[in-house]
């Protein structure tokens, strides 16, 4: 392995090498090398480079100028991936530097400090364009640009999904009614997927500081990340294959924990309903049109003059018997709860009165305390970087938990301010780091800014947990930093009414899935503006496939309801959330999955596809208004959602299915060179078009997918009435042809899934030599005993006469559609259709 870089043991031994390189040799007049069990580390002039392998396949990379390196602290990167290590083979540099090789990369640092990372078979994953750049307190690290590469990540940046060419900066900003070019906004996440040629790698710059990202935007050879202060520390792994990077980025900065079920449900919200009867009005109407529907938001109204963690007693008389019968009718509340605590001395005011008790706010430098103006008029913040200020802040939700409310939505936390033109707090505000794992100091706002969304999520999760320690918390927050999702879900922002702001809804909550924020959604309608009646029924019908589904809108907007525009609307809208309530068994699925690996609920096609093109680009950069729930489903928005001309849909290459008829679309080809004549030149299969119709969305399923799905109900709280249905796709392959899916149930709520209270059952099918199809289900893991009792299996794409089964009676649901109803199996089980 490494035979170019490997030590030539004919001529010294390994431990010679390692013996004079861990006392110091030097090599050359400036260079000095010293070898670590994990890694190597360099000094050449002022600058020190340190990497360290992880594991395998990541290493850690850290650069120092002076005599100072950088804190080994990290507020994204958890505990147990800061402290990994792995052993790594020292090599020796003929031309000086040094390096080492562990099973999956090798590093060579050269005299002047550039870094190359190869894999195993010798090729360049990672090669510095320059030494690293210092600026001031700041820092640029340029790589060497390859012209087929491709970037993704970066959270919630608009715009299209691929961001080579482009810069971006890292600055959790509130920006209302946000563009296509707006940059900054509300979150920072310095994660990025590196692709080219079907293969990614992965970094992630864990710099709280200002950050810059700038993919061959100012060199086109060339891409550089850096930041204004702060440390000049990176992770870097490899895949190759893009699913392996995503979950590596999961390792080191954590996982989104299952959601509770309700929370995938349709959402409404509004700025505001201000009142107890708007709120209700709203409830029943949902129910009384058989809408389904699972949680209604409060937004800032309730309050008592903007003060957080009050109700207005006029607007809400009261609440605990509001949330009651909102419980009785199988809705859960979100309440929003703004960081902003008014400054309200000698008033009653519980949370400001115990916040100056506890010397829980951040200061100014001369040691006052720091205030700002927001909603409520002059307010104080919290010290979220302090572990006790985190846990007073939980504590404030313990009425509001009391009085029933399930889940919270953090707002405003960037933190947004209104006093200055920069829209948030001074860069000399001052913050108490007391944290575990980090050095006890003082930073200032310019260090601390882009993690206090974050920190606030944090104490917002973690003490709603301790205040029902039996119930999974949802907390949704605006403003994050990377790891912000093991704490909260999110959304995109204070959008726009717009065909445009839908259409870049599929790649903003693509990168937010990559960078970690599996659960994630956008507005739905816009929230600044009025939607059409057509916008306001595509946005339902798209937004009824992504991971959350929350319609939302601005004070002063016309009403977003299902219901407005009239019952052709609504009948179409209904018609959308009911295949989203019927789709929940695989939707949960999908959820659990991504709690175990870190994979989004909703995917890039290069995530699954990463090899779909022929010449190596993403497939997604033909197909811009296309996505993946899960790894079955496709659904094909158009990438023009205002316009009616027909418009091409770029399927992976395999069999597919129409989601909606169940019938074969045949067997797509790889995709050709971006060049459209070299592609219809060469291809021997049309283009696939679908002319837009305001009632339809295209969703297309893979050939070999087994997907549950269940019978309507109008929560997720009521029990499905009849089976469990699975919906097998047997690819028209024949002989040796395969499907598998999966099904994951569990109280939907709780944690007693993690004491084995949950149902996993897996399911193949296989066609023999004789045309026999046989539906094997693994014995069932788990103790959890879930609604369904039978199981109805809908067969497409099983050829030939009525099938028979011993296991029970065949049925035709249409042409070419197969039904077979059994009881559930509880031991390891085939069915046989002939």
């Amino acid at each position: 392995m490494f035979p170019q870089s490997s030590v030539n043991l004919r001529s010294i031994s390994l431990g010679i090498i390692l013996i004079l390189l861990s006392t110091g040799f030097a090599l050359g007049q400036r260079e000095h090398v010293h070898a670590l069990d994990s890694g190597i580390e360099v000094t050449a002039g002022d600058t020190t480079l340190r990497v360290e392998a992880l594991r395998d396949d990541v290493l850690r990379i850290t650069e120092g100028r002076g005599s100072q390196m950088p804190e080994a602290s990290s507020w994204a990167v958890l505990a147990d991936a800061l402290s990994a290590r792995v052993h790594v083979t020292a090599d020796r540099a003929p031309t000086g530097g040094g390096g080492f090789h562990t099973a999956s990369l090798a590093v060579v640092i050269s005299p002047d400090l550039r870094l190359t990372i190869r894999d195993a078979a010798g090729q360049v994953l990672s090669q510095d364009a320059a030494p690293i750049q210092w600026q001031d307190r700041g820092f640029t690290v340029a790589k060497v640009k390859m012209a087929d590469d491709h970037f993704f990540g970066l959270g919630d940046k608009p715009g299209p999904l691929d961001h080579a060419g482009m810069s971006f900066t890292m600055w959790n900003t509130d920006n209302f009614g946000w563009q296509e070019s707006t940059d900054p906004l509300y979150k920072s996440i310095p994660f990025f997927i590196e692709f080219h040629g079907g293969q990614a790698t992965g970094t992630l710059l864990d710099n709280t500081w200002r950050t810059n990202f700038d993919f061959g935007h100012s060199k086109p050879a060339e891409y550089a990340f850096g930041a204004v202060g702060g440390p000049a520390t990176y992770y870097f792994w490899t895949g190759p294959d893009p699913k392996k990077v995503v979950e590596t980025y999961a390792w080191l900065t954590g996982k989104t924990p299952l959601p509770p079920m309700w929370s995938l449900g349709f959402q409404q919200s509004r700025y505001s309903y201000e009142t107890e009867a708007q709120l209700m009005t709203v409830a029943n109407r949902l129910r009384a049109d058989h809408i389904p529907a699972d949680a209604l938001y409060m937004d800032i109204d309730y309050q008592l003059k903007n003060r957080p963690f009050t109700v207005n007693p006029a607007a809400y008389p009261d609440l605990r018997a509001m949330m009651a019968k909102l419980k009785q009718d199988r809705f859960h509340v979100v309440m929003i709860t703004d960081l902003h605590i008014a400054n309200l001395p000698n008033a009653g005011y519980m949370p400001y009165d115990t916040g100056v008790a506890g010397d829980e706010f951040v200061k100014m430098p001369d040691g006052s305390t720091y205030t700002g103006k927001v909603w409520p008029g002059p307010a104080v913040f919290p010290d979220f970087t302090m572990a006790r200020v985190r846990t007073w802040w939980g504590g404030l939700y313990k009425q509001f938990v009391a009085d029933g409310a399930s889940g919270f939505w953090n707002d405003m936390n960037e933190p947004a301010v209104f006093t200055y033109p920069t829209k948030t707090m001074p860069d000399d505000v001052q913050h108490r780091i007391d944290e575990p794992g980090f050095a006890r100091r003082t930073a200032s706002h310019l260090e601390i800014h882009n993690v206090y969304g974050m920190e606030n999520s944090r104490a917002t999760y973690d003490g709603v947990l301790a205040l029902r320690p039996d119930e999974r918390p949802f907390v949704l927050t605006r403003a994050s930093y990377a790891g912000g999702q093991r704490y909260s879900a999110t959304w995109t922002g204070d959008n726009s009414s717009t065909w445009n702001h839908l259409r870049m809804t599929v790649p903003q909550l693509e990168n937010l899935g990559l960078s970690g924020f599996a659960l994630s959604g956008a507005d739905v309608g816009g929230f600044a503006g009025s939607p059409s009646p057509e916008l306001l029924t595509k946005w339902i019908e798209v937004a009824a496939f992504q991971p959350i589904d929350r319609d939302h809108a601005a004070k002063g907007t016309r009403d977003h309801e299902p219901w407005v525009d009239g019952p052709q609307q609504e009948a179409i809208r209904r018609r959308f959330i009911e295949e989203r309530y019927r789709l929940m068994p695989y939707l949960y699925t999908v959820a659990e999955e991504m709690s175990r690996t870190g994979l989004p609920m909703m995917r890039p096609l290069f995530l699954e596809f990463p090899h779909a093109a022929k010449d190596g680009h993403p497939l997604d950069n033909d197909a811009t208004g296309e996505f993946m729930v899960g790894d079955k489903l496709l659904v094909a928005a158009s990438p023009s959602p205002e316009e009616v001309a027909p418009y091409e849909v770029h399927l992976p290459p395999g069999e597919w299915f129409n989601w909606w008829t169940g019938v074969s679309l045949g067997v797509r080809q790889a995709a050709a060179a971006r060049d459209l004549e070299l592609r219809d030149a060469a291809s021997v299969q049309k283009p696939l078009m679908v002319t837009p119709k305001l009632e339809d969305l295209p969703v297309y399923v893979r050939a070999g997918a087994i997907v549950p799905i269940a019978p309507l109900v109008q929560s997720t709280d009521d029990t499905p009435q009849g089976p469990l249905t699975l919906r097998i796709y047997v690819p028209a392959n024949g002989s040796g042809a395969a499907c598998e899916g999966s099904l994951y149930q569990d109280d939907g709520h709780s944690f007693a899934f993690r004491a084995g209270e949950y149902l996993r059952m897996r399911m193949t099918c296989s066609v023999g030599q004789d045309g026999a199809l046989t539906v094997h289900f693994s014995r069932p893991e788990g103790t959890f005993k879930p609604w369904f009792s039978e199981l109805r299996l809908e067969v497409f794409g099983f050829a030939g006469s009525k099938p028979q089964s011993s296991a029970g009676v065949v049925t035709a649901v249409r042409e070419g559609v197969w039904s077979l109803t059994l009881v559930r199996p509880t031991a390891e089980t085939e069915i046989v259709l002939r």
